[in-house]
């Protein structure tokens, strides 16, 4: 897109456009260039008449809660979409599922699941970012993993349609699902079970703590960068290598927890995306064995 002409080309919504909007802002590492547009649609409707309308040729991206997520420094193509508006954020608790907005942060999800006591949904109060990102990569931690508890998906694909997700159709596996590039998720039923209030504290307070002691904190990072291989953990892999003493620019392994990149403010995506290609090279060489990224890499250089 002509960044001159970004606005004129795309349909009247009504939420909202901005053109150049810088990327980082956006991002839990703190790095990433300028979006040509970012769009933030009002509700499911408002994102619908936008891609029913907009160019085929325009280029989308949705943007979740930025946390397992490299921005380069040449920022995005196209359109970047940000289910930001409260509409996207909305919580309904019935007797056998919870009902979620894509666009639901933990912090939100946290006090709902203490205050109902919707006992196996703890684990997901502490992975970073919102709900509907957690689909793609089948995040998960302690554990459990989000397909253990997901029922069924709104999607909205490329062309405006809008269907239902059953589980078993996402074909999940170890941070994997079969989720087609042009799907965004709209809205997420999630099963639980009712457990006392105070259960349920106790056990996000202990997941809380483990984190604190294990893993960095008040540090720009994206959580775990490399997925483990199949019976290995990458932390070791890294360590034994000497991966874990890197450090380019502003960005290095994190001293507390080596599968941990970290941005000391410094650093930029070049900086982050050399020092893991550096320590993907390094176990190669050792082990044989090539590190497969957590972090999603997007955008231009």
């Amino acid at each position: 897109m002509n960044t001159a002409e970004n606005l004129k080309q795309l349909p009247e919504i009504r939420g909202k456009y901005k053109s150049g909007e810088m990327l980082k802002n956006y991002t839990w590492l703190n790095v990433g260039g300028p979006a040509d547009v970012m769009f933030f649609p009002k509700d499911t409707e408002d994102l619908q008449y936008f891609l029913q309308n907009k160019d085929e040729n325009v280029q989308v991206f949705v943007l979740g809660g930025g946390a397992n997520l490299l921005v380069r420094d040449g920022g995005i193509e196209g359109v970047v979409i940000k289910l930001a508006d409260e509409n996207f954020r909305k919580v309904k608790v019935e007797s056998d599922k919870i009902i979620c907005g894509a666009g639901l942060l933990n912090n939100v999800l946290k006090k709902t699941v203490e205050d109902e006591g919707l006992g196996g949904l703890e684990f997901l109060c502490s992975i970073p970012g919102c709900l509907g990102g957690a689909l793609r990569s089948n995040a998960g931690c302690f554990g459990r993993e989000i397909s253990d508890v997901l029922i069924s998906a709104k999607v909205i694909n490329g062309k405006g349609e809008i269907f239902t997700v059953k589980n078993q159709d996402f074909h999940f596996s170890y941070r994997h699902s079969d989720f087609p590039a042009d799907w965004i998720v709209t809205e997420l039923s999630l099963r639980y079970e009712k457990k006392n209030t105070d259960d349920v504290k106790a056990l996000i307070e202990e997941q809380a703590q483990y984190r604190k002691t294990h893993q960095p904190q008040g540090i720009r990072t994206a959580g775990s960068t490399f997925k483990n291989p199949p019976q290995m953990r990458a932390w070791e892999l890294i360590k034994n290598s000497g991966a874990d003493k890197l450090k380019i620019g502003g960005a290095q392994m994190s001293p507390q927890h080596c599968n941990f990149l970290q941005n000391d403010g410094t650093a930029n995506a070049a900086d982050i995306e050399k020092l893991c290609d550096e320590v993907i090279r390094l176990v190669k060489d050792k082990y044989g064995i090539e590190l497969e990224m957590e972090v999603n890499k997007v955008g231009r250089r």
